[in-house]
């Protein structure tokens, strides 16, 4: 994947560490992970922008999945399109969220490809999603009077009918917390495309 988003930044030099504008990327842009362990080219791209991993999608005739499309194609195992009741199915996801990780990440397909044939939805990074911020429904600061608190972080989560979902509550947590210049070692993407049938 890393000679792709190369080729990528090639062919769009204002995606190149040097050239991006700090607006659309933060300083980590890009940071190289120490990948000596794995093969690089099929390592995820990640310390990408939302802004970065939009514009490569479009660059494909593309576009990042939206939060409700990630989640839907989510909830499948290797055997049901709706997982969410199998107790293995969950675990493995909790397994995923506690396991320390001192080597570095995975490479792509690493994971099982789930009912809709898609790979690594679980269990290799957390993804961008077109509409990643709209978990915060209100609000810019915790400190406004007119701020319902519970919007934010892990609090987004106190509505949903489901309580027994942990792991969907830690992924809402984390995409409420960033801002789409931020760059991390574990946050990468993927492309989607919608088609007709």
């Amino acid at each position: 994947m890393q000679k792709v988003w190369e080729a990528f930044i090639n062919q769009n030099s204002e995606w190149k560490k040097e050239n991006v504008i700090k607006l659309f990327a933060e300083k980590s842009y890009l940071k190289l992970l120490d990948y000596s362990d794995f093969n690089q080219d099929n390592n995820p791209v990640t310390y990408v922008s939302w802004f970065a991993a939009k514009s490569y999608c479009k660059s494909l005739d593309k576009r990042l999945p939206t939060l409700d499309e990630w989640e839907y194609v989510a909830l499948s195992s290797e055997e049901l399109y709706d997982a969410r009741k199998l107790p293995a199915f969950n675990q493995f996801l909790l397994d995923w969220y506690e396991r320390p990780n001192s080597v570095g990440l995975a490479p792509v397909k690493s994971t099982f490809k789930n009912k809709w044939g898609v790979y690594d939805m679980h269990g290799l990074i957390w993804e961008w999603v077109m509409d990643f911020n709209s978990v915060l429904m209100s609000g810019e600061s915790r400190k406004d009077v007119d701020t319902d608190r519970n919007l934010f972080c892990g609090s987004g989560a106190i509505g949903a009918n489901d309580l027994m979902n942990y792991a969907a509550f830690i992924r809402y947590a984390f995409r409420g917390s960033i801002k789409a210049n931020f760059c991390i070692k574990n946050l990468g993407f993927r492309c989607a495309k919608s088609v007709n049938h």
